[in-house]
């Protein structure tokens, strides 16, 4: 690595264009201006200056490493303004969390955006486990999950909720009463998979509070069907193929609603949202009134 003083030194001469003058501006002597200008070439291994009585010019060598102490500079002087102004309503935010979280949390954020238009909101849909390693890689800022990880590098506070329900096709309320009969309809619909299916379901098995629903095994629902894109889950169900578990925030996003019933379980099956972000840290200004907004945007009913 290049010496950075003997940089400075020879990127100030070659914008002086005298040596005197050069070492005045430097508070130095000129035979150090000279001395630090041979080590430079030394450590290159060319001749950087091409002599002509009181005055140089530049070899084709001294010309490349002048761009390279130029663009030195130019970095150091974008890190001394980041790092002495940090503007409320300006910079990257690089934000993960689902994808039925994406769909209620992008438009707003790119409102938000819209409103400040020097920030740049990066939001990535990513499952739980990813996000969980970016943040502590800081690669992602701040992440939301629905599960708080057993890691001492990370912070993890509640921020919301998410609720979940199950999802017929709206035909399915003509098949029976639906109570009782609710077990039987579904192995009879079968079920449509995505990635997190069987999360969804055990949980809604479980906190529902339907007796008839509790003793249905996961085992004995057939599979109908299975597709890895959010906005598609839906579909299938819509025409009738089969019923399906997903957050509520991707059910208020299905384009024809009225395709589908949800049903009405005795109680609601929700589970915890967290907010993750490395231990320790301090992020920048711009994340306060965005995580403001974020609790906000999260409380609201989906």
């Amino acid at each position: 690595m290049l010496n950075a003083q003997w940089l400075h030194t020879f990127k100030t001469l070659v914008e002086v264009g005298h040596f005197t003058q050069t070492a005045e501006r430097l508070f130095m002597t000129q035979p150090g201006v000279t001395q630090q200008i041979k080590k430079l070439e030394e450590a290159c291994g060319h001749a950087l200056l091409k002599r002509e009585g009181k005055r140089f010019s530049l070899t084709e060598q001294g010309r490349l490493v002048y761009q390279h102490a130029q663009t030195l500079a130019a970095q150091e002087t974008r890190l001394h303004q980041q790092l002495s102004f940090d503007d409320p309503h300006a910079g990257v935010c690089r934000i993960a969390c689902s994808g039925a979280l994406a769909l209620s949390l992008y438009p707003p954020l790119l409102q938000r955006q819209a409103r400040h238009p020097a920030l740049v909101m990066q939001l990535e849909v990513a499952p739980k486990d990813s996000i969980t390693r970016a943040v502590s890689a800081g690669t992602i800022d701040i992440g939301i999950v629905t599960q708080a990880p057993d890691d001492p590098a990370l912070e993890a506070q509640q921020i919301g909720s998410e609720i979940i329900q199950l999802i017929l096709p709206a035909q399915a309320e003509a098949a029976a009463p639906v109570s009782a009969d609710l077990p039987a309809i579904l192995r009879k619909l079968g079920l449509i998979r995505h990635p997190d299916v069987e999360h969804y379901l055990a949980l809604y098995l479980a906190q529902c509070g339907d007796a008839a629903l509790q003793q249905v095994a996961l085992a004995s629902l057939p599979v109908h069907g299975y597709v890895n894109q959010l906005q598609q889950i839906l579909l299938p169900v819509a025409q009738g193929l089969g019923f399906t578990v997903l957050p509520a925030r991707a059910v208020k996003a299905f384009a024809a609603p009225e395709q589908l019933r949800v049903w009405q379980s005795p109680r609601e099956v929700s589970e915890p949202l967290y907010l993750l972000q490395r231990r320790g840290r301090e992020l920048p200004a711009r994340f306060a009134p965005l995580l403001k907004q974020m609790a906000q945007w999260l409380a609201l009913a989906p």
